[in-house]
C-alpha cells in the first residue's frame, strides 16, 4: 500500500511518449500547444482609434473637418495643425494625429468641429505594438488552448497550430449485478452508472472515451476484454473487480496480459483498492466499483495523468483552501477526500459520504481533503480540489 503523495508521484514520474498533430484553428479547443507561438507582427500593426469620434491634429478648441476614415480604409491622410477627420473604431489614425475625441464630446457646424472638453495628447489611440511586439512570446508550449486563445491565435493570422494529441481512452466496467439503464431490473441487480459518469468526466475536461464495455465477472471474458482494449488505447480505465473478493478478477487478468503493476492500494478513503499499471507505452487505472470511490479516484489520479499525456501545462483540479462552514470530525484511520460544496467562499461537507452514494457526488463542486483522525472547527481552512 502507498500513500496519496507516493501514488501521485509514481503517476507523475511516468515516462510518456507525446505525439503531435497539426490542427485547424476551429478544431483545436482544449488541445495543448506542442511548440511556442510568437507574434509574427506588431499588434496592433498600426496606430488606430479606440472609438468612434474625431482624429485631431494639435490641441485647439475649434478644428476644420477635412475628411473621414473608416475601419479598413487604405487611403493615407496627413493632417495639418487645426485639422480633424471623422474616424471610426479600429480605423488607422492619420499621420500627425495628436488625439482622438469621442463623438459625444463635440458639436459639428458644417466643416467646423467644436470641442466641449480639451483632449489629452494620445487619448483614445491604440498604439502600434501596444499589445504585442513582433517576435514576442504569445503562448508557451503546453498552453491549453481556450476560446480566447483561439481568438488571439486567429488575430495573428495563424490558421493551423501544432498540438499534442490527446490520449485514446477505453472504459471497461465489470460486475454480474450490473444492467444497462432502460432495461427491466431484476432482484439483486443494479443499474450500471460508472461508465456514464467516467465518460462524462472525461468529456468535461476535454477528453473522449473511444469505447465503453461492460463485462460480467468472468475471468476469461475480463482477460479477453483487457487484451483487446490494450491493442488500441493509450489509457485503459476499469471500474470494479479490483478488490479481493472471490469474483474480483481484474488484477489477475491485467497480470496475465503483461501489465506491470506500478502500485496497488492507496492509504485513503474512499478508493483504497486503486490500481495503476503499464504495459510498454500503455497505462491502466483500475478503479473501485463503488460510484463515489470510482469518480473520486478519477478526479485525484486519472485526470492529472490525462493532462500529462496530452502535453498540457495543467496539473489536474485546482487546489485551494477554504474556511469550513461547520465543525467536522474525520474519525476514520485514513486521509479522506470528502464530497463537498463551496458556497460564499466557504466549504460545506455534504451528507452521504458512503462510497456507494452518488447523490451527494452529484451535488458537490469540490472534494475536501481532511487527514485521518482529525477534527476541524468552523472557520478552519481546509484544502479542496475544485471540480467546477
Amino acid at each position: 500500500m502507498v500513500t496519496i503523495e507516493e501514488a501521485l508521484k509514481i503517476i507523475q514520474d511516468q515516462s510518456v511518449n507525446l505525439k503531435t498533430e497539426n490542427r485547424h484553428l476551429e478544431d483545436c479547443l482544449g488541445f495543448s500547444l506542442s511548440e511556442n507561438i510568437t507574434a509574427p507582427f506588431d499588434m496592433p500593426s498600426f496606430d488606430n482609434s479606440a472609438m468612434d469620434g474625431y482624429a485631431l491634429c494639435g490641441i485647439y478648441k475649434v478644428y476644420k473637418i477635412v475628411g473621414e476614415v473608416a475601419a479598413g480604409d487604405m487611403s493615407e491622410i496627413a493632417l495639418k495643425e487645426g485639422e480633424a477627420v471623422r474616424i471610426f473604431t479600429g480605423a488607422k489614425t492619420p499621420e500627425k494625429t495628436t488625439a482622438v475625441i469621442m463623438q459625444e464630446k463635440v458639436s459639428v457646424h458644417g466643416d467646423k468641429l467644436i470641442l466641449e472638453t480639451e483632449p489629452k495628447e494620445g487619448q483614445c489611440i491604440r498604439r502600434k505594438g501596444e499589445e504585442l511586439k513582433e517576435g514576442q512570446l504569445v503562448f508557451e508550449k503546453g498552453y491549453s488552448i481556450s476560446p480566447a486563445g483561439i481568438g488571439l491565435i486567429g488575430s495573428l493570422g495563424i490558421e493551423k497550430v501544432e498540438v499534442f494529441k490527446k490520449p485514446v481512452i477505453n472504459l471497461i466496467t465489470t460486475g454480474n449485478e450490473l444492467i444497462q439503464p432502460g432495461k427491466p431490473k431484476g432482484e439483486g441487480q443494479i443499474y450500471e452508472s460508472n461508465s456514464y459518469a467516467l465518460a462524462a468526466a472525461c468529456e468535461n475536461f476535454g477528453f473522449h472515451c473511444q469505447d465503453k464495455k461492460q463485462i460480467e465477472d468472468d475471468f476469461e471474458a475480463i482477460k479477453s476484454g483487457i487484451k483487446e482494449s490494450l491493442e488500441t488505447v493509450d489509457v485503459l480505465i476499469l471500474s470494479g473487480g479490483i478488490s479481493v473478493g472471490d469474483y474480483d478478477f481484474v488484477k489477475q487478468a491485467l497480470e496475465e496480459n503483461g501489465v506491470e503493476e506500478q502500485f496497488y492500494k492507496v492509504f485513503q478513503k474512499p478508493g483504497k483498492p486503486l490500481y495503476f499499471g503499464k504495459k510498454e507505452d500503455k497505462f491502466v487505472f483500475a478503479l473501485p466499483g463503488n460510484p463515489a470511490s470510482s469518480l473520486s479516484c478519477f478526479y485525484v489520479y486519472v485526470l492529472p495523468f490525462l493532462f500529462q499525456l496530452g502535453g498540457s501545462d495543467k496539473k489536474g483540479l485546482g487546489r485551494y483552501s477554504f474556511p469550513i462552514s461547520h465543525d467536522f470530525e474525520n474519525r476514520g484511520d485514513r486521509p479522506s477526500f470528502l464530497k463537498a460544496k463551496i458556497n460564499d467562499s466557504h466549504v460545506e461537507i455534504l451528507n452521504g459520504q458512503g462510497s456507494s452514494m452518488i447523490q451527494s457526488m452529484a451535488l458537490e463542486n469540490a472534494l475536501a481533503y481532511i487527514d485521518a483522525e482529525t477534527s476541524v472547527k468552523k472557520g478552519d481552512l481546509i484544502e479542496c480540489l475544485l471540480i467546477s
